[in-house]
């Protein structure tokens, strides 16, 4: 497979993603396939998780990187790659460009999280901070592909790197032979586009279906258009699908073979990157968990066996925290408190000894005194806890209020 760089808008063909995967064999792992009981007894079907979050770099984005670097003439190649990225793609490109001896510079935002930007230096690119978004960024790397002759590697919009994403729908039809859903989630659209290349000229009877973050969803209304349309100011936790617009190339793909495109909020994104941690001992970024967060959303809209595609784990620990907090808290696991009880000795231990009586672990106490809002004698409390779900925050607020405190808050 070796196409110019200006053979940009070719068809995607099973050919193409066949050759993608013997270009891949010793480079790309084939990711596990794992059964999840827990959410097959919510779905009523079995549900498999394609573990791309497994990949090397992390995320499925290697595959295409390294099939678009693999068919670069030789001149192209001699000249270098450059890429813009906040992180998958980034290490997809650092990676398959050392692998193939070409050397490659990539512009990272200047607040990438540390892992990111570290990992893809020790993957062997050159590492440029520019912008504070992505969009900042991706117009430097256009400007030194420009200037100095480097090609170009987009993320999704090129036809190599969309046969090289499909590889992932050849392997869960090996792996799954019986899949009838196949779940995925959608940035710009290349890997939903390659699954969809392989899975239906091999199997039109399986149905595929797209998930986006609805904070970045642009593809409900470019489908609804006709053409790829702009969502301003993406915003989502999920950042490996957060993308302001459909790609050109991946776009008319989705539009003729993805059967559906569903969004997921940040608090089903959040509940499903806990529960890949908790339930199948998996780490999975935001993004990767979309299509668990879409069965949670909806379990009995999907016809199985089930394949949703875990696409990354490479998750910032410090978003990690704050995600897990929030999947706590949309699940109903942290309840805040706030109650204003008598300020005298023993009042707030009396509190927490009536809170002790049903299990509600306190994380955290704020205890005020001074704010004009109160009386003399009046102290609030704020309290954060750590409960066991809906059923015990309500146990928690009868035995609150069987104690004689009125919530406020």
């Amino acid at each position: 497979m070796s196409y110019s760089t200006a053979d940009s808008f070719r068809p995607v063909t099973l050919d193409d993603v066949r050759g993608a995967q013997k270009m891949l064999s010793g480079v790309a792992r084939v990711t596990a396939m794992e059964g999840s009981r827990h959410l097959s007894q919510m779905v009523g079907a079995p549900v498999h998780l394609k573990c791309e979050n497994l990949q090397r770099t992390g995320s499925f984005k290697l595959r295409g990187a390294y099939v678009r670097i693999a068919g670069l003439l030789p001149e192209e190649r001699a000249a270098g790659v450059v890429a813009a990225s906040a992180g998958n793609h980034a290490q997809g490109v650092a990676l398959a460009s050392a692998l193939l001896g070409v050397r490659s510079t990539v512009f990272m935002p200047k607040g990438a999280p540390l892992p990111k930007v570290s990992a893809t230096r020790d993957y062997g690119a050159e590492v440029r901070l520019h912008g504070q978004v992505v969009d900042e960024t991706l117009a430097a790397a256009q400007e030194y592909a420009a200037e100095t002759g480097a090609v170009f590697i987009h993320p999704f919009d090129h036809p190599d790197i969309i046969a090289g994403q499909g590889t992932v729908g050849l392997e869960i039809l090996e792996q799954c032979p019986e899949a009838r859903t196949i779940l995925v989630g959608i940035g710009g659209g290349g890997l939903a586009a390659g699954i969809a290349v392989a899975v239906k000229s091999l199997r039109p009877d399986v149905r595929v279906v797209g998930v986006q973050a609805a904070g970045a969803a642009a593809y409900p209304p470019s489908l609804a258009a006709g053409r790829p349309v702009s969502v301003e100011n993406p915003a989502t936790m999920a950042d490996g699908i957060k993308v302001g617009r459909p790609g050109d190339v991946p776009f008319g793909i989705v539009g003729e073979l993805v059967d559906e495109v569903r969004t997921v909020s940040e608090d089903e994104l959040s509940a499903a990157l806990l529960l890949c941690l908790e339930r199948a001992k998996l780490v999975v970024e935001p993004a990767g968990a979309s299509p668990v967060a879409a069965l949670l959303s909806a379990p009995g809209a999907f016809e199985g066996p089930v394949v949703a595609v875990l696409s990354g784990g490479n998750v910032d620990p410090v978003l990690m925290e704050r995600v897990l907090r929030h999947g706590m808290a949309a699940q109903g696991r942290y309840l805040a408190v706030r109650l204003r009880l008598t300020d005298r000795p023993g009042a707030l231990a009396a509190l927490l000894g009536a809170l002790s009586v049903v299990d509600a672990n306190v994380l955290d106490v704020s205890h005020v005194r001074t704010d004009p809002r109160l009386g003399l004698t009046e102290a609030e409390v704020e309290l954060h806890l750590e409960t066991k779900g809906p059923a015990h925050c309500a146990e928690v607020g009868q035995a609150l209020r069987e104690a004689g405190y009125t919530v406020i808050g």
